[in-house]
């Protein structure tokens, strides 16, 4: 169990969700999902590559939604 600031939930606190993610694992069923978010992840990895996640281009998109 991690030390944050909000309170855990109770299947955090009795490493539920822990003991869920071991099955899956086991399972496969994240081999299944990974296919299925591959689309996602490249897009996601094509914008940050191309800069899109820099401070420069935050405060660009910062200041055009403020003139939108």
């Amino acid at each position: 169990m991690r030390i944050g600031y909000r309170k855990p939930s109770l299947e955090a606190a009795l490493d539920l969700t822990a003991a869920k993610k071991k099955v899956k694992r086991e399972l496969g069923v994240y081999n299944g999902t990974g296919v299925l978010k591959a689309p996602k992840n490249a897009k996601r990895r094509f914008k940050l590559a191309a800069g899109w996640e820099s401070n420069s281009a935050k405060l660009f998109r910062f200041i055009a939604r403020l003139f939108k």
